[in-house]
């Protein structure tokens, strides 16, 4: 999360003497158990409160007062936020207290709670303090930011916050870093000196190098939620790490590591052979990894683009499966995203899917069901649980989609030829809200709504008048991609579909500069090795290659695979024949890149196409690869062919 700064929480400073008086009174009574010297001008640093910018600022008084114990600080030095009784100096019964104060404080569900448990002590240690902060960051931050502002003008927080800033140098270093991690995500200001203070204490440790692997993984990660780090600190803790041995990195180590490689990599470091180790320990750690430890390490390696690193990027995919359930909507969208950028498709990661989002689609932000639908129709996957889910919950959320959403919810639907049990609804619903927002969709997005509609007969009529017009195709040409030959392709079967499917349109046309002579997809080519099976069938049947051709160029915008004349009387006329053509069938071979993935479903391109063919007086025969595929031999491809193309008989003309 970015840290609020300039408009956020920052330090101020009471002029009015009674909060001046009040603020001196809290202090001399915040002494050090251990007798340790107050910091000095406490006159001028009573001053500083925390507050909301914007809102007016409030005397700091209370009844109840705290006191930090703390400790001296030694070089080797071992702290941990719960403790460790073998190398604590307290004696037995403050290690149980602490202990005692860390599970209440586990059960504390708001800041009310914990300050006012932490009003009852009259004596806490650096750790414990920190933990009450990283306790209060728990329960008060959400992803919307900090749920009650107010709290940061709570006495016993501020109280707090000066004796951490003012005694940061005798800190522990757990208490050091835990504060500052809890501070930096209650988005205190980085540049406020209570920041400032702990940050310089926590790099002045690290040049002096003592801080624990722990201390390392703590820093790292907090500086990594700091909107601009210090990238030389954080090559000093990854070098640091590296003293220890990258073997024995823990898995929050490596996922710290990686993070900190991501944001060093784009100020230009290279680190591709630390990569390269990093990537190898990893893929013996997998099976080790949470579910938030599987999404971060996934985007890293997407964002530091190891598109080498094959065995761990199929091994954390594989892992992700399990973790379906229990991913965040980020997370999953990061993994979503590295399947995308990969190339991964592991059907029980879709089954997951499958299980998963029609249970949480009504819960689930509207961003991460438009990463699962590109999945989807990326991946080509046809899946009717999780299209028919997204349908449900376009029905019912719609009007809080905004028109980037809208577009990846719909667009899917016409890509891979699917209409959902819900169908009226939904596009009953998709015209309504195209009724309010059309103006706020940007050109290219609403040509690929639009289009989408038409691949499976859903005519947006009432919005083609738009699309046609020449201010629209003016600010279709001024954004990128501009009109390409994608988008005037678009544009042309448009207006072809109307022309063909909805004569009672009367609005504007396409102009004919605006329109394409052949329409160009991925997966319009046929399949070249099914192809050639199908042309060696077809001379078997024939006896002379002259009576078919192949990829023929019609007058209206497709190719035929093939294309077979007849006469009048049925019989077969030389492909180069102009005259006497009284019949004319066009031969669909459609390959595998024709279908949905794992189905027999055909795209929906490839649909439009056939069905516009048969419009325009194509006799459209379909020869698909899952009805041809067992074959053995061209006689059996030419019977099949024969039974396929001419089901009673067939001749050749003279």
């Amino acid at each position: 999360m970015a840290l609020i700064s300039r408009k956020g929480l920052q330090l101020y400073s009471s002029s009015t003497p009674a909060s001046r008086s009040a603020l001196m009174t809290l202090i001399k009574k915040l002494n050090f158990i251990s007798g340790q010297r107050k910091p000095q001008n406490c006159s001028s640093v009573a001053m500083r409160m925390l507050c909301v910018k914007d809102k007016p600022q409030y005397t700091f008084c209370r009844k109840k007062h705290l006191q930090l114990q703390m400790q001296p600080l030694s070089v080797n030095e071992t702290l941990h936020l719960y403790g460790d009784p073998r190398n604590c100096t307290k004696s037995n019964n403050v290690w149980m207290d602490e202990q005692l104060f860390f599970k209440k404080l586990d059960n504390l569900c708001t800041s009310k709670e914990i300050f006012y448990f932490l009003s009852s002590l009259e004596v806490m240690s650096d750790t414990m303090a920190s933990g009450a902060l990283q306790r209060i960051s728990e329960v008060e931050v959400d992803d919307s930011g900090l749920k009650n502002p107010g709290l940061l003008e709570n006495d016993i927080f501020r109280a707090l916050c000066f004796q951490f800033e003012f005694e940061s140098s005798r800190l522990s270093n757990t208490g050091l870093l835990n504060a500052l991690q809890a501070l930096i995500k209650l988005r205190i200001d980085p540049q406020s000196t209570l920041m400032i203070s702990l940050l310089s204490e926590s790099e002045e440790r690290l040049g002096r190098g003592q801080l624990t692997a722990e201390n390392l993984s703590a820093l790292g990660e907090s500086l990594l939620e700091l909107e601009s780090p210090s990238c030389v600190t954080l090559e000093q803790i990854v070098n640091h790490m590296q003293e220890r041995g990258i073997e024995r990195w823990s898995p929050r180590e490596i996922v710290m590591v990686y993070k900190i490689l991501q944001v060093t990599v784009r100020e230009g470091k290279q680190w591709q052979k630390l990569l390269n180790r990093l990537n190898g320990v990893t893929l013996h750690t997998v099976s080790q990894l949470s579910s938030n430890f599987v999404s971060v390490i996934l985007n890293s390696l997407v964002v530091l683009r190891q598109t080498r690193a094959v065995p761990l990027v199929t091994a954390l995919c594989k892992h992700s499966v399990k973790h379906v359930p229990y991913f965040t909507d980020h997370e999953l969208v990061n993994v979503l995203e590295a399947f995308l950028y990969f190339g991964q498709k592991v059907q029980v990661f879709t089954e997951a899917l499958e299980r998963h989002v029609p249970k949480s689609i009504h819960t689930m932000h509207p961003q991460t069901v438009s990463k699962v639908m590109q999945y989807c129709c990326k991946k080509m996957i046809l899946s009717k649980p999780i299209f028919d889910a997204v349908a449900e919950g376009f029905i019912s959320s719609a009007n809080r989609l905004t028109t980037d959403q809208i577009a990846a919810y719909i667009i899917p639907f016409g890509t891979l030829n699917y209409l959902p049990p819900s169908a009226s609804s939904l596009f009953r619903k998709l015209e309504a809200v195209l009724h309010t927002q059309l103006r706020h969709f940007q050109p290219h997005t609403l040509l690929n709504l639009l289009h989408s509609c038409v691949l499976i007969q859903r005519y947006p009529i009432n919005f083609l008048p738009k699309i046609f017009s020449p201010y629209f195709l003016q600010k279709l040409q001024a954004q990128p991609p501009g009109l390409n030959r994608v988008v005037m392709s678009q544009l042309t079967q448009l207006f072809l579909t109307v022309t063909l499917e909805c004569p009672f349109y009367k609005g504007p046309k396409l102009l004919s500069k605006y329109q394409v002579k052949a329409y160009p997809t991925p997966h319009s080519s046929p399949d070249v090795h099914l192809f050639k099976r199908v042309k060696r069938g077809l001379l078997y049947l024939l006896k002379k290659r002259i009576y078919f051709a192949s990829e023929v160029s019609t007058p209206y915008f497709y190719v035929v695979d093939i294309e077979i004349k007849l006469d009048e009387d049925g019989f077969v006329l030389p492909a180069a024949q102009l005259e006497e053509v009284h019949r004319r069938i066009a031969l669909c071979v459609d390959g595998q890149n024709r279908f949905c993935a794992h189905s027999h479903n055909l795209l929906g391109e490839e649909a439009i196409k056939q069905r516009h063919l048969q419009l325009l007086g194509y006799e459209v025969v379909q020869v698909p690869f899952f009805e041809i595929e067992s074959l053995q031999n061209t006689r059996k491809m030419a019977d099949y062919l024969h039974k396929k193309i001419f089901p009673c008989t067939y001749g050749l003309s003279n």
